[in-house]
This record gives C-alpha cells, structure tokens and sequence, in this order.
C-alpha cells in the first residue's frame, strides 16, 4: 500500500476534522520557527559578551544585557510550552476521536458481513481481534504522524539549513552532505525491518486467537487433562513473539548506532569548518555554537523523522490487513429494498447448491417448500446439511447456484432487515451475551415491558427457576446451566413473536419434562406460522405436514411421517434407531402396566 493510497483512504476519517488540523499545523510550524530562537541568541550572548570583555565593564551594560538575553529565553520557553500544550491537545484528540470513528465504521462493516466471511480460516475471532486493534491503533498513529508531526519537523530543518546557509555556504554544504548519508541508513533499516513486522503481525493474531480459542474452552481442556499441552502451545507462540521481538529490536539498535555515528561526524565536520572559518576570521567566534544548535535542529527531526518512518511502515503492514477487512464488498449482505404487505411466508429452495469458503459442498440440487402456515422438518444424519439448509433461508449464505425464494421472489430482493424481524430464530448453539436474564431475553424485542418479559420467560418454562435466583432476573445469564441459557434463548423467541420459526434442535440441552413443557409451547405457538425445524428428537418431526429426508447435501425422499416409514430407506432406519436407542418397547410396557 503507497502513502497516496493511505492518505485516499483516510482521508474521510480525517476530513471532519480539518480545522483541529489546520491549527495543529499552524501551532506546530509555529513551534519549529521558535526553536530557532535559542541558537540565534546564543551567537548573539557569545559575541556580545566577547566585545564587552575588549573594554572596562559597565555594570549597567552587563545588567541590561543579561536582563534581556534571559528575559528573551524565558519568553520564548513559555510561548514554546504553550504552543507544545495546544499542539499536543489538538494531535491527541485528532486522534482518539479518528480511533472513535474508525471502530465505529469497522463495526458497522463487520456486522455487515455474511457468516462466510468469518469461516475464512484467516478470520477467526481472537485473528480479527487482534487485527482490529492493531490496525486503528497504528494508523491513528499515522494520521497524527503524517499531518501534525513530519511537517513540522520538516519545517524545522528547513528554517535551521536556511540560517546555516545564509551564515556560511560552506557549513550549509557540509551540514547538508551528511543528510542522504543518514537517509539512507534509515532506509536500508526501514527495508531490513519490513518481513520481521509482518511475521510479528502473524504470530500476534495467531497467539490473541489461541489465547481467545483457550480461555473460550478451558472446560474441555481440564476434562481431557491437556493443561501441558495447552502450555506447550502458548510457549510456542510466545517464543516465536519473542525471537522476532529481539530480532527487531536488535536490527534496531545496529542501525540506530550507525545513525549515532552519522549525525556525530555531521558535527564534527560542522564544528571544524566553522572554526576555519572562525580563525580565518571570516566569522565571528559565535557562530561556532550557532552552527552546532542549528546543525541539531537539523539532524533531530530527521532523527525523530525515522522514528515516525518506522511508525509508518509497520503501519502499512497492519493498514493492509485492516482495509482488505472493512473493504471486503464480496462478503457484505445485499439488502434489497423490496418490502411486502402481503406476508405469508412462503420460502423455498429451487436446485439449491451451496459451498462453504472451505471448499466443503454441503448442498447439492436441493428443491424444498416451506408452506405458509405449516410445519416442514428436516431430517437426517449429522452433516446431511440440515443446518446450511437453514442458514441459506435466513439469508446468512448466498446459494453458490440455484435460488432461495420469498413468496416466489428471490430472497436477496428483499430488505434482510424487514425478513429478518418476521423471523425467530432458536439454533444448536445459542449466544448468551455477557448481562442479566433480563437483558438476555429482552433481546429479543428491546421495548418489551417487564410483564411480556417475564410471561415470555414462563412459555419457556424459566420463570420459576428464576425465581429461585438470589437476584432474580438481575442474575448474570452466563452463570447459568446450559438447559437454562437454551431457555433464555427460547424465551426470546416467545417474546419477538414472528410469524415464522426456524427451529434448530430447539430442546437438545433440555432434560425430558422440560422438553415436554417447551414442545406443549411451541407446538402452540406453532399454529398458523411458517415453521421449520430440524430435530433428532421423534416427537418433535412426527407431528411436521411435511418432512425432507436429506442425505450427504440431497434430498432422498419427503412426505409425512406415515408415507416415509412406509417407503423405508433412511427415514425408517432414523426411527429404528431411535425407537431402539429409547428403548420404545420396554419404555411401552412400562406405561401400560402402569395404566
């Protein structure tokens, strides 16, 4: 990425803040002319008092010149700190509130995104984290780099090879002919220093999302007893940080020296052609001093201009990541603006492939309806593509071929907002967010009163155990048990009340009675809505008016559950197994003698 491409896309982010920009500059150029001053008085201090000591002393000559002199450095001192004040304030708020607004534009972008945009292997969460981070963290930087500090500087040199020429053209070569020399030793640093910052960038997305991926199941990794081969991974990681961290700073350091080295022979030289000059008496003996402060305020900008150089650079590497993230327009959700009075809910899938950005085929010609105001199910075994299914119809996924239809209209036509609020969606793995049971359940219509909440939370069969809570429904959800967290879940889709369901194992963490309970409220809620479920459990997809078998990604057989026993093949091998796995037989005897 070229510096004219950064600035291009910045510059949206910078543009709302062009008077806090305009003044910052003016105070900082401000700021360099007055760091011109010193070495000016200086050369006059030295040649005045060498003039005063050619004649008797004048106590009074010596108090008004001593009296000036400081009263010049002190004033200049208090116009430098408060010009540096405002400077730093103006700099500093540029760029928290650019931080601001650059997080506010990548959230909005990354909620934007289709799912398949975070089953990019290169997209996982702590990768992203770290990538969002780094990435506004380091080109605030550069804003503030490029538009406050490298002009400034830059003026400083400028205004400081200006006087030394004007004093001497001679010392204004000499100062000037030791610039490209440090120059390019910056360069060749900068160049050596690029790979290393990209294998640092890597290994710190790679270490934020293991770190992320161990704390999200440190669970599982003390039930299998792998603490030391999670250590062993975390070591890893860390000392491949570390060796490049050294590798990078000891590049640095090297080149650092060497520049140390340049600037020292830059006033050497300076030093000794000015005091040629100065024997030769071509120049007065305070320009000896006047040369080396301005020669200093030449090469510390350009000292300080590396360090914003490397700033910048490693800048570039995490900006590439950065805008390839919130620019991604392959993976932005189309909404279409197309909005119909007239709902009945009517999905459907017409030779529906579909391929997941792995590579992985999960649907292969899949033909399906989903009738207003009836019950579809979806079976089959694990990874028969049940849930892609149901992806594609909440419009997570584009179909790779065929097409997903609303009401006989394609669904990317339609506004993904307006579909999205008629649809409830309880999945195998529902989110719980970090809040309350109420904050939790509320999601599901945020301008729910605390009644329809809690009634919401009773067709879920929640309130009661809420209740036994200390805290009630203040309790932090999380802390919950996995049943209850798949109830808050089912709660939220009581409360948002769409017109239709997709149901994903809507009951799998749930213990048999309240199972029960739950199936006698959805099968409730069920009537006269659009529904679609998928379920391993028997009860739930015998009552479905029609059921899908699917297999491998195709359809092997629909009808009822009457007309798919009788035709065999896998829906009946499903049931078997299931009739045998319950036990169905004995669990029958046992009832009946009961009765």
């Amino acid at each position: 990425m070229s510096t004219l491409v950064l600035i291009r896309k910045l510059w949206p982010f910078v543009r709302n803040y062009r008077a806090s920009l305009a003044l910052a500059l003016f105070l900082t150029t401000l700021g360099a002319l007055l760091a011109q001053v010193t070495p000016l008085v200086m050369e006059y201090t030295v040649n005045t008092v060498q003039n005063l000591l050619k004649q008797p002393i004048d106590q009074q000559e010596v108090t008004w010149v001593v009296g000036s002199l400081v009263g010049i450095l002190l004033t200049k001192e208090l116009i430098s700190l408060l010009v540096q004040l405002g400077q730093k304030f103006l700099s500093d708020r540029l760029r928290f509130r650019m931080a601001a607004d650059l997080y506010d534009y990548t959230i909005s972008r990354v909620v934007s995104y289709h799912l398949s945009f975070f089953a990019l292997s290169g997209n996982q969460t702590g990768k992203l984290e770290k990538r969002i981070d780094k990435g506004i963290e380091s080109l605030t930087k550069t804003v503030k780099n490029l538009f406050v500090d490298i002009v400034p500087m830059l003026a400083n040199a400028a205004f400081a090879l200006v006087l030394i020429y004007n004093k001497n053209l001679g010392v204004g070569l000499v100062a000037t002919l030791v610039l490209p020399l440090y120059a390019w030793i910056s360069r060749e640093q900068t160049n050596r220093q690029k790979q290393i910052r990209r294998n640092i960038q890597e290994v710190r997305e790679n270490k934020a999302n293991a770190l992320f991926g161990l704390l999200e199941s440190i669970f599982v990794v003390k039930s299998f007893v792998r603490e030391d081969y999670e250590r062993g991974r975390q070591h890893d990681l860390n000392l491949r940080l570390c060796h490049n961290e050294i590798r990078h700073h000891r590049t640095n350091y090297w080149f650092d020296g060497l520049k140390s080295i340049a600037e020292q022979v830059g006033i050497v030289l300076v030093f000794v052609v000015t005091i040629y000059f100065v024997l030769n008496r071509q120049m007065s003996v305070g320009a000896i001093l006047l040369h080396i402060m301005l020669f200093n305020n030449v090469s510390a900008p350009v000292r300080h201009l590396h360090r914003i150089y490397d700033e910048y650079t490693e800048a570039l590497v995490y900006a590439e990541g950065f805008f390839d993230m919130i620019e991604n327009d392959d993976y932005l959700l189309r909404r279409g603006a197309l909005k119909t009075a007239e709902w009945k809910g009517h999905f459907a899938f017409r030779n529906v492939d579909f391929v997941y950005p792995n590579g992985k085929q999960a649907l292969k010609n899949v033909t399906i309806d989903l009738e207003p105001g009836k019950v579809t199910a979806l079976v089959g075994l694990s990874g028969a593509g049940k849930s892609s299914a149901l992806n594609l119809l909440a419009g997570f996924y584009d179909p790779t071929r065929g097409s997903v239809l609303l009401e006989g209209k394609p669904l990317a036509d339609y506004d993904s907002e307006f579909v999205r609020g008629k649809v409830g969606l309880v999945l195998q793995k529902n989110h719980i967010f970090a809040g309350t049971i109420e904050e939790n359940i509320r999601y599901g219509r945020h301008d729910a009163t605390p009644a329809e909440v809690e009634e919401a939370a009773r067709q879920a069969s929640l309130h009661e155990q809420v209740m036994q809570l200390p805290q009630g429904y203040q309790t932090d959800a999380r802390s919950l048990s996995g049943g209850q967290q798949q109830r808050i879940a089912i709660a939220r889709l009581f409360l948002k009340n769409p017109p239709v369901l997709f149901l994903d194992e809507p009951t799998a963490s749930l213990d048999a009675i309240t199972t029960e309970q739950i199936k006698g409220s959805l099968d409730a809620v069920k009537q006269g809505r659009t529904v679609l479920i998928i379920s391993h459990n028997i009860s739930q997809i015998m009552d479905a008016d029609r059921i899908y078998v699917l297999q491998e990604g195709e359809v092997v057989g629909q009808g009822t559950h009457e007309s798919l026993y009788r035709e065999g093949g896998l829906y009946r091998e499903i049931i078997d197994s299931n009739a045998r796995t319950l036990n169905i037989s004995r669990l029958a005897a046992t009832v009946l003698e009961k009765l």
